[in-house]
């Protein structure tokens, strides 16, 4: 107090500190500069008990993407044979307005550290994914993480995605494998696209159509009758076992139940492709695949040994590029696999990623598990030895 009245008694006056600035005005949706980051709001998960409740939802998703992989007629036959009661982890991902922007289907596989959420399709899908239109792709990347940690499972393997879709830099994990996936865009027509080729590339196509022709009855026959569906699949499950032997991916009674649902859905859909090359009224060749987006998707081949000098896997090849290309589609995808016959078409590789996201200190450990499961050549002794460790484990199923 005796402060305060000296200070009336000089007259000095009791400085005042300065007004605080005001800051200056933003544009609206524009940051200011020093301003602290706005966090992106967390991905709105939901749990759904069956495939059933998802499908329409599923369905209208699926249209955005138009793979045969994505639908929900492949994830139900899929699950009709390999789902395991109390496994499935299919999340739908919200958007703050409360529409559904994306759907992971995703399964729960394995025990201990190889405790993993899987894509429900895995093992008989070609190239999978979260269920999304391209622009929520990272929202659906946000969400992946979410549910791994509300599962508490160890390792998200996310199998077989798109590599231009942006996967490996959507999501925060390691590229555990590649693979290629060759793709050939169509246009024109099929002898403009010959030109484009070497003049043995021509030759070949040209004179071994020409010389089964001379020598047999020659017939291409797409399988469009669902009263013959079941007879023509089982002539491509034969050929194919024929071709391959033990090394026939679609060996198994799950795996022809998978395919005989999965081709009647596809043939009742519209997008089913079934060829079959006959030769004096008997079946030499069959290409199994689908039509979907403007895109023919080769799947599967099988061809009969007693005519492998006639080459008749790539004459009927050969024809089902020809009819894609004459019904206007846009790319021929030869799918998973870099082999040699697939390069002779002149294709692009789009390739595929699978991605690792490891939860925890288990997770890391699962994580580089799976990465020496999935990097050993499959018929290698070391990639059998890691195959059986892991399918102790309850991990491999469906592959």
């Amino acid at each position: 107090m005796k402060a305060v009245k000296a200070r009336r008694a000089s007259g000095e006056r009791r400085s005042r500190p300065p007004p605080p600035m005001r800051p200056e005005p933003v544009a609206a949706g524009r940051q200011a500069p020093d301003a602290e980051p706005i966090p992106e709001p967390g991905p709105r998960l939901e749990l759904i008990d069956d495939l059933d409740a998802a499908r329409p939802a599923w369905d209208a998703l699926a249209a955005t993407i138009a793979s045969p992989f994505a639908t929900w007629d492949w994830a139900d036959a899929w699950w009709r044979q390999w789902g395991r009661p109390g496994t499935l982890a299919l999340y739908a991902c919200g958007r703050a307005d409360g529409s559904r922007a994306a759907l992971l289907p995703l399964c729960r596989s394995g025990r201990g550290p190889l405790r993993a959420l899987r894509w429900v399709g895995h093992g008989s899908g070609d190239q999978l994914g979260p269920v999304c239109a391209p622009a929520d792709r990272p929202l659906a990347a946000r969400a992946l993480g979410a549910a791994l940690a509300a599962e508490q499972r160890g390792v998200l393997l996310a199998e077989r995605l798109a590599a231009e879709e942006g996967w490996a830099t959507l999501l925060e994990g390691i590229v555990v494998r590649r693979e290629p996936n060759p793709v050939l865009p169509l246009g024109g027509d099929w002898e403009a696209y010959l030109a484009t080729r070497s003049a043995n590339f021509r030759q070949a196509v040209r004179r071994r159509e020409r010389r089964l022709a001379r020598a047999h009855a020659l017939r291409y026959r797409l399988a469009d009758d669902p009263r013959r569906l079941a007879d023509d699949l089982d002539v491509l499950l034969a050929l194919h076992a024929a071709r391959f032997g033990s090394r026939s991916s679609v060996l198994g009674a799950r795996t022809h139940a998978f395919h005989h649902d999965l081709a009647a859905r596809a043939l009742a859909g519209g997008w089913l492709r079934l060829w079959l090359l006959e030769l004096d009224g008997r079946p030499a060749a069959a290409w199994y695949g689908f039509r979907c987006g403007g895109r023919e998707w080769y799947y599967q081949a099988g061809w009969d040994p007693a005519y492998a000098r006639h080459a008749v896997g790539f004459v009927l090849l050969c024809h089902t590029v020809r009819a894609a290309m004459h019904d206007g589609m846009t790319e021929y995808r030869f799918l998973r696999g870099g082999e040699a016959f697939k390069e002779r078409f002149g294709p692009r590789d789009d390739g595929l990623v699978t991605m690792g996201v490891a939860h925890g200190r288990l997770g890391r450990t699962g994580l580089l598990a799976a990465r020496k499961v999935l990097c050993a050549p499959p018929h290698s002794p070391i990639g059998r030895v890691a195959r059986r460790l892991a399918g102790r484990a309850g991990w491999m199923g469906a592959t």
